[in-house]
């Protein structure tokens, strides 16, 4: 087989928490609220909450505004960044992360117990 033409999936849903290595503070907010106006401006489907981002779109778009999130951080004078990922994708059908979400609210919202 050969693996260089080997397709990315068309989309994707990632989960990213990036973490500024070494600032001197126990505080992120200025990198994160940074990396919030960048997902603004890219236009994808966004969601953030308490221990990170989830972003949606092609799998290219995503993995390119998490490249650039790393970007905008280094551009504010952090030398190191991590970040930890989780992506899905899935071929069967469109699904959005806030359909998952409301799949499970839907769920709890039948249940007698």
């Amino acid at each position: 087989m050969d693996y260089s033409s080997v397709a990315t999936p068309e989309r994707c849903y990632a989960d990213f928490c990036l973490i500024p290595v070494g600032t001197g503070s126990v505080s992120v907010a200025a990198e994160v609220a940074e990396v919030q106006k960048l997902l603004k401006a890219s236009g994808l489907v966004y969601t953030m909450h308490s221990a990170g981002t989830t972003v949606e779109g092609s799998w290219d778009q995503v993995m390119r505004v998490i490249g650039q999130a790393h970007s905008v951080v280094h551009a504010r004078g952090v030398v190191r960044v991590q970040s930890s990922m989780r992506v899905g994708s899935r071929t069967d059908k469109a699904q959005t992360a806030q359909d998952k979400v409301k799949r499970v609210e839907d769920l709890l919202s039948t249940s007698t117990a």
